[in-house]
C-alpha cells in the first residue's frame, strides 16, 4: 500500500509516475469543468517526494500552428491546475510539444518556470534538449533525460542550431546515462516510443530498454502508445513501456471532428517506485482512470486487469511474428471494423482512408 512501505535510509526516495497529459480547451467551461482530482489518487501523490509526467500539450505561443493534426493546445489555466495536484518534472519529449512551434514550446517552457516545475527533453537546440533535469530529494540526486524515436512523429529533431525534441539515439543516451552516474545517484529515462494503441512494445524498444539499463539507468518510462503496456524488472531497473494516458481531454479537429478517448484510453497507470542505494523497491503499478470530469484510482478492477495482461504479455516474451500480427490487427483490422459502423460511415473523411492504406503498407514493414 502506497506510504506503508518503510524506506531502508534517508537515501531512499519515493518517485510516482504517470502517462500522457493531454490537455486541451475543448472541454473548458462552458461545455465542461476543467479536470479534477480524485481524493484517493491526490493521497497517492501526496505520498511521493517526486512526481514525474508526459506533458503531452503545448500553449498557442504566437498562434502558428504545424500544418498536420490532431493538435493538441492548451491554455495557461489548465496546465496550471493540472501541475498543481503534485506534479515536480515533466518530460516535454513527446510528438505534441511543438504543435505550436517554437513559440508554443517558449510559453510552455516559461509557465513550468514560474509554477517551479522542472523539465527536460526539449529546447532552442540539441543541447538544451539533451539536458538533463537534475533534482536534488532527501539527500538523493536524480537526473532525469528523455528522447523522442521517429516513428511517433514529432513536429521536428532538436539540431547543434534548430529547435525541437531529443532524438532517440541509443548509443548517444548511452554515454550520457554513463556520464551522468557520475553526477547523480540515479538516472530516470523517459522514451517516447512505440505504436498508438499497441498493447505491446517492440522487439526492437524491448532491446533498446535493456540497452539503456545496462548503461546504468535506475527507471525507464515509456510514453506514446496512449494505452498502458507492461512492466518488466530487468536486471533490477523497472521498464514500463506504456503508462498510458493520465489525463485524456478529447482533441479537437478544425474540420469539427473530435478525437475522443474510449475506456481502455482512459485507463491509465501509475508507477510508484522506491529508489535507493541498492536500486528500486516496491515497485506497485496503480490504475486509474480519467472519466471526463475526475481523475482518481480506478476501482472497478477493469484498470486492474488491464495492467496484469500487459504485464503477462511482456513475461511471455514479444517475438517479431507477434509484434506483426499486433500491427496488422491494431492498424488493419480493427480500424477496418470500427469504420463499418453507420455513426462513423456518416463521419468518413479522406484522412481516414489515407491512414489506413498508409497502415496497411507500414504493417508489411513492421519491425
Amino acid at each position: 500500500m502506497v506510504g506503508d512501505a518503510a524506506r531502508k535510509n534517508s537515501e531512499t526516495i519515493r518517485l510516482g509516475a504517470v502517462g500522457d497529459i493531454l490537455l486541451t480547451d475543448s472541454e473548458s467551461p462552458p461545455a465542461r469543468p476543467p479536470r479534477k482530482v480524485g481524493s484517493t489518487l491526490q493521497r497517492y501523490l501526496d505520498a511521493c517526494e517526486v512526481v514525474f509526467g508526459n506533458l503531452e500539450c503545448t500553449l498557442p505561443g504566437s498562434g502558428e500552428t504545424i500544418s498536420t493534426e490532431p493538435r493538441v493546445v492548451t491554455s495557461p489555466e489548465s496546465v496550471e491546475a493540472a501541475l498543481a495536484w503534485g506534479f515536480d518534472v515533466v518530460t516535454l519529449a513527446n510528438n505534441h510539444t511543438f504543435d505550436c512551434l517554437a513559440g508554443g514550446f517558449h510559453a510552455t517552457r516559461d509557465l513550468l518556470g514560474r509554477c517551479g516545475v522542472a523539465w527536460f527533453g526539449a529546447g532552442d537546440d540539441l543541447a538544451e534538449a539533451g539536458r538533463p533535469a537534475v533534482l536534488d530529494v532527501g539527500g538523493v540526486r536524480l537526473a532525469f533525460i528523455a528522447a523522442v524515436d521517429h516513428r511517433s512523429g514529432p513536429a521536428r529533431f532538436a539540431a547543434e542550431d534548430g529547435w525541437g525534441v531529443a532524438p532517440l539515439d541509443v548509443p548517444r543516451l548511452v554515454e550520457t546515462i554513463g556520464r551522468l552516474r557520475e553526477q547523480a545517484n540515479r538516472v530516470i529515462v523517459s522514451v517516447h516510443w512505440g505504436e498508438e494503441r499497441f498493447l505491446i512494445p517492440s522487439p526492437k524498444q524491448i532491446q533498446e530498454a535493456h540497452a539503456l539499463a545496462d548503461a546504468g539507468a535506475s527507471l525507464i518510462l515509456g510514453h506514446h502508445p496512449h494505452v498502458v503496456q507492461g512492466l518488466e524488472v530487468y536486471r533490477g531497473v523497472p521498464i514500463v513501456y506504456s503508462l498510458g494516458n493520465f489525463i485524456a481531454c478529447d482533441v479537437p479537429f478544425s474540420d469539427g471532428e473530435v478525437l475522443t478517448w474510449n475506456r481502455t484510453e482512459r485507463t491509465g497507470c501509475f508507477l510508484t517506485v522506491d529508489l535507493g542505494p541498492d536500486g528500486a523497491a516496491n515497485v506497485t503499478q496503480t490504475p486509474t482512470f480519467d472519466s471526463g470530469g475526475v481523475v482518481d484510482v480506478d476501482g472497478s478492477g477493469f484498470g486492474r486487469r488491464r495492467i496484469a495482461k500487459a504485464n503477462r504479455a511482456i513475461e511471455r516474451g514479444v517475438s517479431l511474428g507477434r509484434y506483426r500480427r499486433e500491427y496488422f490487427l491494431v492498424k488493419t483490422v480493427r480500424p477496418a471494423l470500427d469504420h463499418l459502423r453507420w455513426s462513423r460511415l456518416k463521419r468518413l473523411r479522406l484522412r481516414n482512408v489515407r491512414n489506413a492504406l498508409a497502415g496497411l503498407f507500414r504493417g508489411r514493414k513492421a519491425e
